[in-house]
């Protein structure tokens, strides 16, 4: 009988400790705090100043999952961005701005989830860029982003779902509702397929935003006015009544070094930008990337984009603007948690009456030249 006992009390034990093991939660971050120096800010002067992620975001997180039993899972992200210069939430003063949604995830079916999440373009797409979480992100925007490839949209009121992957090809599709009665004013949805076979990667990605230019600011919408322009560079807000975005890229690994390209297209369309007075503003943006590992410690990377613009029914800009811009960055890593890297922008636009503007640069151009340096440092638990 006390074999008995003792056996069950074991076995309790045990069970208890095996169903432990399959659920987790994590704490994980990523802090990104360096200096910066911009030329032509304004009427021409030099800017130099502190600044918190110049490459990614700083952020702190919680991940969890729970196993359900026979392949299906329980999983949660609450992610929330700061400025690590003075404490403050990013993200318009959210506390979980960057993420936030739990969901299902199935071993036969697939991952569902809901709440506020990136879009497919974001899975699919930037991955292949230069403006990847492990490239050089945020200092690496296309002009203005105006393809959202560092991400700085992260969409409310949000289902999302992501296939399996079969042969290499994964499939992702995503919905942001509305949440009012006008059901399709501020709404969005994106897809996106990525393949994914030995050296080689590609994925092509679609997204849509209707509506963000006439709600208010406390619109309970996909995308809300204040966080828009927060997510712009110095209060310069692409608005329109809708927003379009279609791109393709491939990236290849040879050896050490990982060559890409990518493709995008952006259409604001009912936009005032640019004095096109309720027009439509397109970009074309066309991005070549490297990068090469010179030691285990050690890595080189480097970006140029072409972006061929287009303005209807303008009247103090010109109609056909050209960005051409450059990007360099050193990183060197001092462990597995912490790099310190070097980074350098250099863009040039023509076009009548436009100014180089460099994404998170501090301030516009006096001219159509504008240079950005940038050294920091990463830390990562």
């Amino acid at each position: 009988m006390k074999r008995g006992l003792y056996f069950i009390a074991c076995s309790g034990m045990c069970a208890a400790q095996f169903a432990h093991a399959q659920s987790s939660v994590t704490l994980y971050g990523l802090l990104d705090a360096g200096l910066q120096y911009t030329n032509n800010v304004g009427k021409g002067g030099s800017l130099f100043r502190q600044t918190t992620g110049n490459v990614n975001g700083s952020r702190f997180g919680l991940r969890g999952k729970e196993d359900l039993g026979g392949g299906l899972g329980a999983i949660f992200v609450l992610e929330g961005g700061f400025n690590i210069n003075n404490g403050k939430s990013a993200q318009d003063g959210r506390l979980f701005g960057r993420q936030a949604f739990v969901g299902l995830n199935s071993t036969k079916y697939g991952t569902v989830t809901l709440g506020r999440q990136y879009d497919a373009l974001t899975d699919t797409l930037i991955p292949l860029s230069a403006t990847s979480i492990n490239f050089g992100d945020t200092a690496f925007a296309h002009p203005f982003d105006n393809d959202d490839m560092i991400h700085s949209y992260r969409l409310s009121n949000t289902v999302k779902y992501t296939s399996l992957v079969y042969s290499g090809l994964k499939f992702e599709a995503q919905y942001a509702f509305s949440n009012s009665t006008d059901f399709a004013v501020n709404r969005a949805y994106s897809a996106g397929l990525a393949y994914s076979k030995g050296p080689l990667n590609a994925g092509i990605a679609y997204f849509q935003l209707n509506g963000t230019k006439n709600t208010t600011i406390n619109s309970p919408g996909a995308l809300d006015v204040n966080e828009t322009q927060a997510n712009n560079t110095a209060g310069f807000v692409l608005g329109a009544d809708v927003q379009r975005i279609a791109g393709a890229g491939v990236s290849y690994e040879i050896g050490k070094a990982t060559l890409g390209f990518v493709y995008t297209h952006t259409q604001f369309q009912g936009s005032t930008s640019f004095g096109s007075q309720n027009g439509t503003v397109r970009f074309d943006n066309y991005e070549l990337n490297g990068k090469y590992q010179v030691l285990p410690q050690l890595t080189f990377g480097a970006e140029y984009v072409f972006t061929n613009g287009h303005v209807t029914k303008t009247s103090t800009f010109g109609s056909s603007p050209k960005w051409n811009q450059i990007g360099l960055q050193t990183v060197y890593s001092l462990s597995k948690r912490t790099d310190v890297y070097l980074e350098g922008v250099y863009q040039h636009v023509s076009g009548h009456n436009f100014s180089a503007f460099i994404y998170n640069s501090g301030g516009a151009s006096s001219t159509g030249n504008q240079i950005v340096g940038m050294m920091g440092m990463r830390a990562r638990f």
